[in-house]
């Protein structure tokens, strides 16, 4: 199967929605570890702290109107990646490893809505 290419509008779309999560969750009392952690098993989008938690964050954005859904979007085969990829992060930083770990969804809506809706799900998933 052929990898999908990114559009450059795509991609600064993606990079605005993980900068508005970002700082969302710093809104919300988190601390910002790490972003756009890559492996060849995956990508996490942002690795944050809140107190002695570990959260890995995947932010989804929505382009069109329905506003729903945000954990249904990862599927199985997106979960295992991520939680392969936080395997890797923890036996790398085991600093990190101490801490328990949470998988948040964040869902940004469509960019250019007034006004932008985002949706965060924490203990969206389990390992």
């Amino acid at each position: 199967m052929a990898a999908s290419r990114v559009t450059p509008a795509r991609r600064a779309a993606g990079d605005t929605a993980e900068r508005l999560a970002a700082e969302h969750l710093v809104a919300h009392g988190l601390e910002i570890l790490l972003r756009n952690y890559r492996r060849r098993t995956g990508e996490l989008d942002i690795v944050a702290r809140d107190g002695d938690v570990l959260v890995i964050v995947e932010v989804r954005m929505r382009s069109g109107p329905g506003f729903g859904g945000a954990a249904a979007s990862i599927d199985g085969i997106k979960r295992a990646k991520i939680v392969r990829t936080a395997q890797q992060l923890l036996q790398q930083r085991r600093d990190f490893a101490r801490l328990r770990v949470r998988f948040d969804v964040i869902l940004v809506g469509a960019l250019g809505e007034t006004p932008l809706m985002i949706e965060w799900i924490t203990h969206a998933f389990e390992a």
